[in-house]
């Protein structure tokens, strides 16, 4: 089965070919992220517009690079939610526009089971069960997965995500958005030590994380360096690597947690944050000490893209799922309300 993947759930707008056979055959990416950095943040009204100026030459280009006719598709997949509500429109309406004119079927993914499964498209996929940290500007999840759709969530963040507070963090101190790359850059010529963040939560059972604390402490921690008389650029990378050493050992401490309590030893990490460095680096420790391993998607992966919508959209087709032709969207939508395949 050859299907088209459509991501448009926020900033970023992603198309790829999928086949079940033969696997992933083209994928284009066009991010905004220029578009919106002048404002600090994303601006949902922008960014769905540029999502339409931007779709039909990437799909264009998809099609060009794969050497496919329209006529070769078999099915469509788009991101139907979590996201902002006007930007899944825009893949959502020009998914379901091509599916009836080529007389194929459509079906929406939630975008998060589409970063889960984004390991998949590696050369060596994990194997259910597994444990996976979903970790995103939007989200930070431990899940148990037993198959595609058995999901069980184990703990969530009670406030901000672990992304949003890399980009809050980073705002606070002048630096350039997206803030997550810019703090992990800075990170690198940060001086361990001088500052030392608390691990939120770490100290009381379960699994549920909230970051929202850690971005308030790293305020004040700026604010000490800004009326002192100190090297306000050297306090920048200090405050950036004693921030992210708190996120990653928290997450890290987390994730153990939630290996020991389910009785795995597999574990999957996935979304934009799964891309940095130290996480990877501090994950890969502790799961070597449990005699585990640990599984993500490669860099390009990670963010948002076409290729995991089309992954995850083409095993819920090829188990016969499909929408009808009405154009439905969801900004919040539970991932364990998905059905099993």
């Amino acid at each position: 089965m050859l299907v088209l993947g459509l991501e448009t759930s926020c900033d970023e707008t992603g198309v790829a070919l999928f086949d079940s056979e033969r696997g992933l055959l083209a994928d284009a990416l066009f991010s905004q992220i220029d578009l919106h950095r002048v404002y600090g943040g994303v601006v949902p009204e922008l960014a769905s517009r540029d999502h339409v100026k931007r779709m039909l030459p990437l799909i264009r280009q998809v099609l060009d690079e794969a050497q496919c006719q329209a006529s070769n598709i078999d099915a469509l997949a788009y991101t139907a939610g979590p996201g902002l509500v006007g930007a899944l429109l825009v893949g959502a309406s020009c998914a379901q526009a091509l599916a009836f004119a080529w007389g194929v079927p459509a079906v929406g993914v939630h975008h998060m089971e589409g970063h889960l499964l984004a390991p998949m498209l590696e050369e060596q996929p994990p194997q259910f069960p597994f444990v996976a940290l979903l970790v995103s500007g939007g989200h930070t999840q431990l899940v148990r997965v037993d198959g595609i759709g058995q999901y069980q969530l184990l703990g969530e963040s009670l406030d901000d995500a672990a992304g949003e507070a890399f980009d809050k963090t980073a705002k606070l101190m002048g630096l350039n958005y997206p803030g997550g790359p810019e703090i992990a850059k800075l990170a690198e010529q940060g001086a361990p030590g001088r500052f030392v963040f608390p691990r939120p939560m770490t100290d009381r059972p379960g699994l549920d994380f909230s970051f929202s604390g850690l971005k308030t402490f790293a305020l004040n921690t700026w604010q000490q360096c800004r009326d002192s008389d100190g090297d306000l650029d050297q306090a920048r990378r200090d405050i950036a690597l004693a921030f992210q050493q708190a996120v990653v050992e928290t997450l890290t401490i987390k994730c153990k947690r939630a290996l020991k309590q389910t009785g795995l030893n597999n574990l999957v990490i996935a979304g934009g944050v799964s891309a940095n460095k130290a996480l990877r680096e501090s994950l890969e420790r502790m799961l070597a000490e449990m005699r585990g391993q640990v599984f993500y998607a490669r860099p390009q992966f990670c963010t948002d893209n076409g290729a995991m919508i089309a992954y995850a959209g083409c095993q819920r087709l090829l188990a016969g799922q499909h929408e009808d032709l009405a154009i439905k969207v969801q900004a919040r939508w539970p991932m364990e309300s998905l059905p099993a395949i």
